[in-house]
């Protein structure tokens, strides 16, 4: 069964929390694909792959599944899976505009260390 937690400026450590920038970026592409916001969401998981060995996945998902963890932040509904929380917990999801760097990140408590490109982590 999945929960729902509202988000604020200090998610406890454990959670995932959003940006007001990256919530916005994310809401204005969700409702570009008409996909209901108030349902829909962004999935945030981890997989396995790039040098350091993880490296972090997003897509946008027309609902939960039931074993998800529900994060809600600036009106963005944030969906994790059991496993990648493991390995996300406490992170913040930004977005970063720019000729180089445009895109969303995710700033991970947990990375020990990164590969020289940035795309993939181990904790």
């Amino acid at each position: 069964m999945s929960s729902t937690t509202e988000g604020d400026a200090d998610s406890g450590g454990e959670g995932i929390t959003v940006t007001e920038e990256a919530a916005e970026e994310a809401l204005s592409l969700l409702r570009g694909e008409d996909m209901d916001t108030d349902v829909a969401g962004l999935r945030l998981f981890v997989q396995q792959g790039g040098c350091a060995g993880l490296s972090y996945g997003m897509r946008f998902d027309y609902e939960p599944d039931e074993e998800d963890t529900v994060y809600e932040h600036h009106g963005l509904r944030v969906f994790v899976d059991p496993a990648s929380m493991n390995y996300v917990g406490g992170s913040i999801l930004a977005y970063e505009g720019g000729l180089q760097g445009e895109g969303f990140h995710v700033e991970n408590p947990n990375v020990v260390s990164e590969c020289g490109c940035g795309e993939s982590f181990r904790t």
